[in-house]
């Protein structure tokens, strides 16, 4: 009972909540006001988009792939989305959501495609989709960014579940657009845990061939995993757009790294068949915290993506370290 106890201490997702917990007193002491509900509301705002994204990340690299076209694809579909929209006068989220979806269906059949039956490597393969539909979006679509998104849709950025105001009455309102990645992950979390398909994805990242032999279908369960990728990208994509009440075509570009970062420092293993989402919403939380707050604790601007980085290497290293001494645990 003791060493269960130990192991549990020292998971990655207990590292991470320790560093998260040393950061915040840290953060706190410093200003104080840190430490108050409002803050809960802003990292929920600035974690959101991220956290849809870690979900599709976290899924992908525990099937023993990775994905670096999400950003694009989201970008591509919540883009081609509104200027239909816009052109044709839709004001439906529904729509939205469902054209921006069937966009996304189309990319992920691409990646499962190139990636199950092709067997091209994930990282080239998604790589590829990733500038075939930035270039798409830049080349057909164009490079404007819309700020006149039809009224019934951009409700929705004004909904809020609750109001809170501090004590220099400033109100924090948060977005209901947060149920969404609140209600993915749950649903993921429990996926991943009791279906027969979440536990063939843990298998086909742990070893493919013995995968195979126990009776998993290995092609379909690639197949399903990059299409519902490509989907959730979509959908994370028209999230953002009514976020920010704003459709870029470029504003989610880059952020694959980041996003890979996040899951990996809350303990999912690079090369597959191990991850929490539980450990993964820790990573993003983690980083956004960095990103948001070591200004408060006088940490230049300009040192942020350095100090990131540092965490990211840290946080990996651990993951690796730890992953070596369970493997060679289990061989002794």
């Amino acid at each position: 009972m003791t060493s269960i106890h130990n192991n549990k201490l020292t998971t990655n997702e207990a590292i991470v909540t320790y560093t998260i917990l040393i950061l915040c007193t840290l953060i706190g002491i410093v200003n104080p006001a840190f430490l108050s509900f409002s803050t809960i509301i802003t990292l929920s705002r600035a974690m959101l988009i991220t956290l849809i994204f870690a979900g599709i990340e976290m899924l992908v690299i525990i099937s023993g792939g990775i994905d670096v076209s999400f950003p694009a694809i989201a970008c591509f579909a919540s883009y081609a989305s509104i200027k239909l929209i816009l052109k044709y006068n839709i004001d439906s989220i529904l729509f939205f959501y469902l054209f921006a979806s069937v966009l996304g269906f189309g990319f992920g059949c691409l990646n499962a495609f190139l990636i199950a039956r092709r067997h091209m490597p994930p990282l080239i393969a998604t790589l590829g989709v990733s500038n075939i539909a930035n270039g798409a979006t830049l080349a057909f679509l164009g490079t404007k960014e819309l700020s006149n998104i039809p009224t019934h849709i951009d409700s929705l950025s004004k909904a809020y579940l609750f109001s809170f105001t501090n004590k220099s009455h400033i109100t924090y309102e948060m977005t209901s657009l947060i149920l969404i990645p609140i209600i993915f992950l749950v649903v993921l979390a429990f996926f991943l845990k009791f279906t027969t398909l979440g536990r063939g994805i843990y298998a086909i990242g742990g070893d493919k061939n013995a995968a195979r032999i126990a009776g998993y279908n290995v092609k379909k369960i690639q197949s399903l995993v990059y299409i519902a990728a490509g989907v959730l990208a979509a959908v994370g994509g028209v999230t953002y757009t009514i976020l920010m009440r704003q459709a870029s075509p470029q504003n989610l570009m880059g952020s694959e790294m980041m996003v890979i970062a996040a899951v990996v420092v809350g303990g999912t293993r690079i090369t597959g068949g191990h991850g929490t989402v539980i450990g993964s919403v820790l990573g993003v939380l983690l980083i956004a915290i960095v990103q948001n707050n070591l200004v408060m604790v006088g940490v230049p601007t300009h040192f942020q993506t350095f100090v990131v980085g540092l965490i990211i290497v840290l946080g990996t290293s651990v993951t690796s370290i730890r992953a070596k001494h369970i493997a060679n645990s289990a061989k002794l």
